[in-house]
């Protein structure tokens, strides 16, 4: 484990449209936040990993209970590894590591603290000490030295980095005393200076609605390329959301980037509003300490919550009629890429989306 920090060390974190070597995923089946044992959940897994190896390798962490059934479902796809690994949950952008690069080509990776999304103050289950194995193990792995954050909590989902020293964060997740209490913002901002090499930290007051992570940025706004970023947007001013948006657009728009521009955004229109049946809920396990699964609460879904792969972009669809604007628009603003949507309900119905269930892990880049 270093005993320095990346910036020190000369790493950063890299935007994700960098060079990736490969995305890493777990495989769903905790009986309590998916439905039906997890079924219709690794359906939709299989799918995501499946399009993303259109376009490189995928690594898939699964537990030795699952394995042969992972093994029988994607095990005979070239593009497709699976790794035996135990995790309480299939959140790899949370658990799993931030990967930090340098200018010989190095990669190393953060192991921030995992409290499951708030501990024992608002957090989804417990206990989550696998989980909190998760990120050292896939460093293990591919023998990726390790920074560790013993005593600060964060999870990937909380951030978006534009790659030149720019950040996004919400206030209503780093700021929850349920994360970090002992830290004020400017201690946090150190540590993400510290541990990612930006230089410019900007703050959004909150993310989507009801989001069970505390309002992790990555549901609600990203940069597209240095100087854009991507908003959900509702224009209905009855949506919850109405107010949340509006309030980060006024952030965005009096926003300066590293490199001193003012950022562009655009508009991306909320699907919705989502909600669970009855049927889908009923089929959850309930258990003490997990997030009660109804019908009248409304799911925090997202086109945002997609991912950029070496040349292509994956992102969620939900049988909606914002999903063909949805599509349009990602097509649009990553015209080098090719747009794949995937069917993201089953991941909606457990908490997320793909951005959330996916981590990437960049390729050594060598500067020239």
């Amino acid at each position: 484990m270093a005993l320095t920090t990346p910036r020190a060390d000369g790493f950063r974190m890299p935007a994700e449209w960098e060079p990736h070597s490969q995305t890493w995923m777990l495989w769903p089946e905790r009986p309590d936040n998916w439905r039906l044992g997890g079924k219709p959940a690794q359906a939709a897994f299989s799918a995501v990993a499946q399009a993303i190896a259109r376009f490189e390798p995928v690594s898939i962490g699964v537990s030795e209970a699952q394995y042969e059934n992972a093994s029988a479902r994607l095990g005979d796809q070239p593009n497709i590894r699976l790794v035996e690994m135990s995790s309480d949950d299939a959140w790899m952008r949370d658990t799993g590591p931030t990967f930090v690069i340098d200018a010989t080509g190095e990669v190393r990776g953060v192991d921030w603290d995992f409290n499951a999304w708030g501990g024992f103050n608002g957090g989804l289950y417990w206990p989550w000490s696998r989980d909190s194995q998760v990120a050292g193990k896939v460093l293990g792995i591919e023998r990726c030295a390790r920074y560790a954050t013993p005593g600060f909590v964060l999870e990937g989902g909380a951030i978006h980095v534009d790659g030149e020293g720019t950040l996004l964060t919400t206030e209503e997740c780093l700021l929850n005393p349920n994360r970090n209490p002992h830290l004020n913002r400017m201690q946090i901002e150190a540590v993400l200076r510290d541990y990612l090499a930006v230089e410019t930290i900007i703050w959004l007051p909150q993310g989507l609605f009801n989001d069970e992570t505390d309002g992790h940025v990555d549901n609600f706004c990203c940069f597209v390329r240095p100087g854009e970023v991507l908003l959900a947007w509702t224009d209905d001013p009855a949506d919850p959301n109405h107010a949340r948006c509006r309030a980060a657009l006024q952030v965005l728009e009096r926003s300066r980037d590293s490199r001193g521009r003012q950022l562009t955004v655009h508009r991306m229109p909320i699907p919705g509003p989502l909600y669970a049946t009855e049927e889908e809920c009923a089929g959850v396990d309930r258990a003490v300490g997990s997030q009660p699964r109804d019908p009248s609460i409304r799911l925090a879904g997202s086109y945002v919550n997609f991912l950029i792969v070496n040349g292509g972009i994956i992102a969620p669809s939900f049988d909606d009629p914002h999903d063909a604007e949805a599509e349009q628009l990602l097509r649009r603003l990553f015209p080098e890429h090719r747009v794949v949507m995937v069917p993201g309900r089953e991941i909606l119905l457990g908490g997320g989306n793909i951005h959330c269930i996916t981590q990437q892990q960049p390729a050594p880049q060598r500067a020239g």
